[in-house]
């Protein structure tokens, strides 16, 4: 059984840690706010986007004067996958979640005899998948001092996937992200944005559009912009759904600790309690034996 100098250090100490835990919650909590308010607010000007990019790729077709963005290379055999997780951890299985996600896909996609490059947005991600599949890296993108998603984040990203495109460096493009739902619901998901693919939500009022100039040239022009909108749309999903899983892994955390506290507080009393009762007991038959 411990003594009571352990038994009373460990109780100090699962304190302090669940002084840490329960800033850490409502650190997560007020970003939080902040983070679910910007996915939100982003998701009806993505879906109303991604709703006229889908007209305008359906009057298009499969013309051979489509844009290459839409229309492809021609082949899928060069995938490019793009790995978005947090900068940090202490967020419950936000980071393994997508990192399994990706690592599936890729195993899939190498069994078929693809070829699989990895592009890392976020640390987490990084060190996850560096293990199975280092030698497929091929760059990486640090916003461990970004303090809050912007547009031009999501831009430099999107310019640097484009340019490989342009490179011919790869033909098919997918992002992996987390889509929030909920505090305690985060949905990994799998996006491929190139060649691009636009979900019409369906509520299209019937009418129909003259569009000057031709639906190819505004394809051409808008179709960059649509892969930097999906990606920080994603951004923002997954700034809201790592914060989200942050607050309740820190809340699982401080509840643990305190139910740590109270059966060590009791183990303590316990000890005590045992250590009064030897010493009573040495002290009567000290004073029998007089």
């Amino acid at each position: 059984m411990p003594n009571l100098k352990d038994l009373k250090t460990r109780i100090e100490s699962v304190t302090s840690t669940r002084k840490i835990t329960k800033a850490m919650q409502m650190v997560a909590a007020a970003k939080l706010r902040r983070a679910q308010d910007s996915a939100v607010e982003a998701r009806p000007y993505t879906e109303r986007f991604n709703a006229v990019m889908a007209g305008l790729a359906a009057s298009v077709g499969t013309n051979e004067s489509a844009p290459k963005l839409l229309g492809g290379t021609g082949s899928d055999q060069v995938q490019l996958l793009i790995v978005m997780t947090a900068e940090r951890g202490l967020c419950g299985g936000f980071n393994g979640n997508i990192a399994k996600l990706a690592r599936a896909h890729a195993n899939e996609l190498i069994a078929q005899g693809k070829t699989v490059k990895m592009l890392t947005v976020g640390k987490k991600g990084r060190d996850s998948l560096k293990r199975d599949f280092g030698d497929m890296f091929v760059g990486h993108v640090d916003l461990t001092e970004v303090k809050r998603v912007a547009y031009s984040d999501a831009q430099g990203i999107a310019r640097d996937v484009l340019d490989r495109f342009d490179a011919v460096e790869f033909d098919v493009a997918t992002i992996f992200f987390s889509k929030f739902v909920n505090v305690v619901s985060q949905i990994p998901t799998a996006q491929q944005i190139i060649p691009a693919t636009f979900e019409d939500s369906g509520d299209s009022d019937g009418t129909v559009y003259d569009y000057e100039p031709s639906e190819e040239a505004i394809l051409a022009d808008l179709l960059p912009r649509g892969v930097a909108t999906q990606i920080f749309s994603a951004l923002l999903e997954n700034g809201a759904s790592e914060q989200g899983a942050r607050m309740s892994a820190m809340d699982n955390a401080t509840r643990n600790a305190g139910e740590m506290i109270d059966k060590l507080t009791i183990e303590y009393n316990r000890s005590r309690q045992a250590v009064i009762t030897n010493e009573l007991i040495e002290i009567i038959s000290g004073a029998e034996a007089l």
